[in-house]
């Protein structure tokens, strides 16, 4: 499985359970078992975006930093520092 394969299946699942909540909304089902279907799908993004920043670091970041440009290296890491305060 190449590394996008895995991000997709990932989205694939939190999609699956995206609809499952609408359909459990339009049934009127119980609010906390909704909750925990909303606590799954956070779980998923979660691991998605864990997954595309590990693959950033260890490809793009990584041969980014071999440049000689400091302005290069430094949109690396604000970019980087960026994405991680968003996602805390």
């Amino acid at each position: 499985m190449n590394k996008n394969q895995k991000v997709i299946t990932t989205l694939k699942k939190a999609r699956t359970h995206i609809n499952k909540i609408i359909e459990m909304i339009k049934e009127e089902e119980y609010c906390i078992d909704i909750i925990q279907q909303l606590n799954a799908i956070e779980g998923y993004i979660t691991s998605a975006r864990t997954q595309k920043l590990q693959d950033h670091l260890q490809h793009c970041f990584a041969e980014g930093m071999k440049s000689k440009s400091k302005a290069k290296k430094k949109r690396l890491i604000d970019e980087v520092l960026q994405v991680t305060k968003i996602s805390k």
